[in-house]
């Protein structure tokens, strides 16, 4: 009797365990898809929304208490820094395929390497990137005609920022791993901890200390810190296959290779794309600063609208890689359409109220009335119509969930930067105006969906016929 109660005592126990390991994961491969969806996509929703307004609150308390020249000195490195880091965090994304994929299928050795794989390019990548900004900041700041009365300020908020690199791109990585599970959180909870602790030395350091942009900078930099430490730590004690052991930290080709096939060519879509942004910029710039004010507050609301609906195309991601790895394909078919459907409802609401309240919301960053009605007039063409660009983001994610990266890459650069380029420079010179220029997100979005469209039609083929081709070896 007292074996039989031994037994019943250690089947709970281990019943436990097994319920303290997935307390945070989502089962991806099995049961209802809608449910899980919106359970993993709204924590990462609200990490870019928290990140979002963090950053918002390191530009206030610079603009309010460090000057004019310390906010332009801020805000003239992020397009720069966006340059630098884009291509690494879409590395992240093939770290996080081939994470779902392994851990989906129970093969506990792969997802181990892979893990190791991927938080030591991360070190690495950090680490290299800190010694490039520490080097290179004050001359690229320079090609890119920073002014001379502030060059000095933000080469110098350029070389703490980016002393933070190996932090960043630990815990970029070390999110990307607990998402490929669908533990989406804790990282969430980790960068509400760092954020707070963030803004909290924002107000120290730059009110009570003075120290201005390097104030900001050092704030960024240990909250990274904290942010990194937590996730790392987070996989340390993790009782599952992806437990993080720094002895046996090390990168593997093999991997390695899988991880850039699906990470680099998302890497460089982002990092082209911001291009043709760039140059959406210089066209905004011909109206004026009016012009100028109204882009950069509507282009804030948009960035919220931007990272709601890439939280679906994330979900999707995970869900396809995961249902890819155990050879589920038509629940990868239903988790796609489910997507988009999610993707509509997310951003019709959200576009609705950015453009219903538009100009209550822009009050926020103006009370100049034409500089409301030069935003107004930008989101007219780019909120109720976000839903698109959900839609266009979604076909990648789904298709780099199954592996194929490169081709997508490409249609996106052609859909979205070609179609702004020729936009920008064949039609915007012959009708001058804010609303034909930013038809062209519209535009841009219809026809990158159209070419990733046919595409995913011939991958998909593509892949159900090889599992029926290798479903007819095995019988």
């Amino acid at each position: 009797m007292k074996q039989i109660r031994h037994r019943t005592g250690a089947v709970t126990e281990m019943e436990q365990t097994t319920a303290k390991k997935n307390k945070y994961e989502i089962d991806m491969c099995n049961g209802t898809i809608m449910d899980k969806l919106i359970s993993f996509s709204l924590p990462l929703m609200l990490s870019g929304i928290l990140q979002l307004m963090f950053n918002a609150v390191d530009i206030i308390v610079v603009g309010r208490f460090s000057g004019s020249q310390a906010l332009a000195a801020v805000g003239s490195t992020s397009a720069l820094i966006n340059v630098f880091t884009n291509l690494f965090i879409g590395i992240s994304l093939g770290a996080n395929v081939l994470t779902a994929r392994f851990y989906a299928a129970g093969r506990e050795k792969e997802v181990s390497e892979t893990v190791h794989t991927a938080i030591t390019l991360a070190l690495v990548s950090g680490i290299i990137m800190a010694l490039v900004g520490l080097v290179f900041s004050k001359g690229a700041l320079a090609l890119m005609g920073t002014p001379d009365d502030v060059i000095g300020l933000s080469a110098l908020y350029m070389r703490i920022y980016f002393l933070g690199m190996p932090f960043f791109m630990l815990y970029n990585y070390g999110a990307a791993i607990l998402r490929a599970v669908g533990d989406t959180k804790r990282p969430l909870l980790f960068l509400m901890i760092a954020g707070v602790i963030n803004a909290c030395l924002n107000m120290v350091l730059v009110i009570v200390f003075k120290l201005g942009v390097a104030g900001v900078a050092i704030a960024t930099v240990i909250s990274q810190m904290i942010s990194c430490v937590l996730v790392l730590r987070c996989l340390c004690r993790s009782e599952s296959s992806y437990r993080l052991r720094f002895s046996e930290l090390g990168m593997k080709g093999y991997y390695l290779k899988q991880i850039f096939s699906v990470g680099v060519p998302a890497g460089i879509q982002s990092t082209v794309i911001n291009f043709s942004n760039v140059l959406l910029q210089s066209s905004v710039n011909s109206f004026g600063s009016t012009a100028m004010a109204g882009y950069t507050a509507a282009n804030n609301l948009l960035g919220f609208l931007y990272v709601s609906v890439n939280s679906i195309t994330q979900a999707c991601m995970s869900f396809t890689s995961q249902n890819y790895g155990v050879g589920k394909l038509k629940r990868m078919d239903r988790v796609l359409a489910d997507c988009m459907i999610l993707s509509v409802v997310v951003a019709v609401v959200l576009g609705c109220i950015c453009y219903g309240f538009g100009p209550e919301i822009l009050q926020i960053y103006t009370e100049d009335a034409e500089v409301i009605a030069c935003g107004m007039e930008i989101l007219a063409y780019t909120t109720i119509t976000y839903f698109l660009c959900g839609w266009m983001d979604l076909f990648p994610g789904a298709l780099r969930g199954m592996g194929y990266s490169a081709v997508p890459m490409v249609l996106s650069v052609i859909g979205t930067v070609g179609t702004r380029v020729v936009w920008i420079f064949g039609i915007f010179p012959y009708h001058r105006s804010l609303a034909i220029l930013f038809i062209s997100y519209p535009a841009s979005w219809i026809i990158t969906i159209v070419l990733q469209v046919i595409c995913f039609y011939f991958v998909r083929r593509r892949v159900h016929r090889r599992s029926q081709a290798l479903a007819g070896q095995e019988a």
